[in-house]
Parts: structure tokens; sequence; C-alpha cells
């Protein structure tokens, strides 16, 4: 950063700074994300303002060397990133076995970092950056979609005393390219009841993410002879 700055070089840094959040937000947008547009059109903005304050603050002079403080003005980007740590934190967030929010936090950190350069008007660093973060947001996140990935689900099958026996009921799952995680059998004892038993396990298989929420091997239970009531529920 040279220590003067003119008026002109100030504006292309904002603008530069606006561009970038602008098109990671209208990205974000667009799917339906936490951090849209406003939101990171306010963290490059805010970046971007305290790295040109840094700028404007290098040629002011600070305590003396013999002082037992002095000035260093590259703390205030410092406690920026600090701060940003802290929102990007608060965007994760968990439900169950799902985690949710880490790609939106990671959006805002990077935001975050094209803001700093743009306002340090390192400009090359700054566009090479924001070209790469929209190939990783929308040529990898197809890629991500077309890519098999590892799905989970419970699955609980009730049966009559003429249904299926669990260990036919874990020759249906595996047949269909799944297995059973975990296992559960509840038998309903001596008491006179029609049915026969209810399992229930966690089911793990391989499909792409933008494929249909309940595997074929449900309806295939489903319509089995013998099975009084099938439940899927999704993480």
């Amino acid at each position: 950063m040279p220590p003067t700055v003119e008026w002109s070089d100030l504006l292309v840094r904002l603008v530069l700074a606006l561009l970038a959040g602008t098109a990671l937000g209208l990205n974000r947008t667009e799917r339906g994300m936490t951090a849209g547009l406003r939101t990171t059109l306010l963290v490059t903005l805010a970046a971007a303002i305290s790295m040109i304050q840094v700028n404007l603050l290098l040629g002011t002079e600070g305590k003396r060397p013999a002082s037992f403080s002095s000035m260093d003005p590259m703390r205030l980007p410092l406690g920026v990133l600090t701060g940003m740590g802290f929102i990007g934190a608060g965007a994760i967030i968990r439900k169950g076995n799902r985690i949710s929010g880490v790609t939106t936090a990671a959006t805002l950190w990077i935001a975050t970092i094209l803001g700093l350069c743009f306002g340090a008007g390192h400009h090359g660093v700054g566009i090479l950056a924001l070209a790469t973060t929209l190939v990783i947001l929308l040529v990898l996140k197809r890629l991500e979609l077309s890519l098999p990935q590892e799905q989970r689900g419970t699955l609980t099958v009730g049966t009559v005393r003429s249904g299926p026996s669990d260990h036919e009921i874990r020759q249906v799952i595996e047949a269909a390219g799944a297995r059973a995680a975990s296992w559960s059998v509840i038998y309903p004892g001596k008491e006179k009841s029609a049915l026969r038993q209810r399992i229930s396990c966690e089911v793990h298989w391989k499909a792409r993410p933008e494929g249909p929420q309940v595997p074929p091997f449900v309806r295939l239970l489903q319509d089995r002879p013998g099975v009084h009531a099938v439940r899927w529920q999704s993480p």
C-alpha cells in the first residue's frame, strides 16, 4: 500500500469491493441461502473500508520508539478477520446429524478477504481471487451434484405374523445397494396381536443429492406381502 493515496484510487477500491460482494451475493441469493446480496455487500464494504483506513493511517506518526507502546495500523484488519470468524460460526447450524451453513460461512470469509485485497489496492490479487471463488461456487457446485454421495435415513418396518422376517428385509435393502448401519427389532410378545415385529434401522446408500428423496427399496418393502407399515425419515 502506498503511504499516500488519491481519492480516485479510493473510489476504484470501493467499487471493485462492491462488485465482488455483488457477484458473491447474487450467487447466494439465487440459491436461497442465508447470506445473500446485502450481507456479502456489507462484509466486503466493511473489509475494504478497514484497509483504506489502514492505508490512510500509514503516514500518521505514532509514539516514539522508546515508548512502551507503538501504533500498529495492521491490527485493524486483524480485528475485522477475528470478528468475521464469529459471524461465520453463527451461520453454521446443526440439526441432528446434518450440518448446514458451512459454505455460507466460507463465503463470508472469502468476501472479507476480497474486501481487504481491494481496500489495500491489490486489485490483481483481488480479481484473481474473485474469479477463482466464482468458479468454486458455480462450476464445482454442479460437479458436486453430479457425483454420487452417501445418503442416510431411518427405516421402520412393521410386519404381520405372515410377513417377511428381519433377514428377508435386510436382503431387500442390500439387494438395492444399501446397507443397514444399525438394527433393532421389537417383538409384540405373547399378547394376541396380528403384528409379528417392528424393525428400525439406519440405512446408508449412495445416490446423487438431487435424486429422489425416498430410496427405491422403501417402495419395494411397502409392496411386499405381509408388510403392515413402512416409515422412512431423512435427516
